[in-house]
């Protein structure tokens, strides 16, 4: 394949590059300026050198359209937004980039006129409103989308114009809806607190999750994946998919995190205020129509990126500016 990610700096993006580049695809990433920070942490260098940037933003249609056309793009994985603070502090910007940066990806591919075989973006469980709103039990991917955000209304509208574009236009697409994601590179974004808990524990460090309740945590790798196996396979439409991972209690993720390292006892601490987004989501249809999701256990999963936060410090390559509050 020959890929082309925007925003592909971001923590996912990072991880599905390195899955794609561990795979021999060929990868582009298009975004306004080069940034492998994060890359940095989990590739080295003869794999970063693999990757090919390209100086673009994401609501120029033509600068799309040629980037495309001259790399002979195959596959494109839309990952370029603004998170939830950026889109609360300056809701205009955040629509600019999330809104009308995604109608430019999808007006795009449909201008590349089929040379172009897969088109996933990345949607958010921000579409969904606060589980109050919703009847107990996983909810599916169809129920009423209720966001509370304005990143999460975006996102909604995303999801909207994906179904106009192939409805319309016959141009297919698959969005996908993360929840909290957690791993190495996670280091923005409103609940980017779960990893930064496990990089302040590696350090040795008090960190205080400002939140509790019930979420679902995701390792980035088994998103990363995810994100990939759209790419794969036959598929037409445009829906959007939940995924899931584990739905547990933050006091289950602290226990899960005494487990990797009993400081955590002491060092880490969270509160009790419940994330406004429903959270037991139904992801039956993606394991029907593109399955099966890739699931690392929560113990797994935060036991990895603990170990790579710990390596990273003792190699004097572990920046620490996200932990400051």
């Amino acid at each position: 394949m020959r890929v082309l990610l925007t925003g592909g700096y971001g923590c996912i993006g990072s991880w599905i590059i390195r899955n794609l580049l561990q795979a021999h695809d060929a990868v582009w990433v298009y975004d306004l300026r080069e940034d492998v920070h994060r890359l940095r942490l989990i590739l080295d260098d003869k794999l970063l050198r693999a990757i090919h940037f390209i100086a673009g933003d994401v609501t120029d249609v033509t600068a799309l359209r040629q980037a495309l056309d001259n790399h002979r793009i195959t596959h494109v994985i839309h990952l370029a937004g603004l998170q939830v603070p950026v889109c609360k502090a300056d809701p205009l910007l955040g629509a600019k980039v999330n809104v009308l940066g995604t109608l430019a990806v999808f007006e795009a591919v449909r201008q590349a006129a089929g040379t172009i075989e897969r088109l996933v973006y990345a949607s958010s469980g921000a579409v969904f409103g606060p589980p109050a709103h919703y009847p107990p039990g996983p909810l599916s991917d169809d129920v009423p989308l209720l966001p509370s955000t304005h990143y999460g209304v975006f996102k909604c509208c995303n999801e909207g114009n994906a179904w106009v574009y192939f409805q319309d236009q016959g141009l297919s697409s698959i969005g996908l809806r993360p929840w909290t994601v957690y791993g190495v590179g996670r280091d923005f974004g409103m609940t980017s607190e779960p990893t930064k808990a496990i990089k302040s524990l590696a350090l040795g460090l008090p960190y205080h999750i400002t939140y509790g309740g019930l979420q679902d945590l995701q390792y980035v790798d088994d998103v990363a994946k995810t994100f990939i196996r759209c790419l794969q396979g036959p598929y037409k439409g445009a829906k959007s998919y939940n995924l899931r991972g584990e739905v547990v209690e933050l006091a289950a993720f602290h226990r899960a995190l005494c487990s990797v390292d009993p400081a955590a006892a002491d060092l880490i601490t969270f509160g009790d205020r419940q994330i406004a987004i429903a959270y037991d989501l139904d992801d039956s249809a993606f394991q029907r129509d593109l399955g099966p999701i890739p699931r690392t256990s929560l113990s797994d999963g935060i036991r990895q990126t603990w170990t790579l936060f710990r390596r990273l410090h003792e190699e004097g390559r572990l920046d620490t500016a996200d932990l400051v509050k």
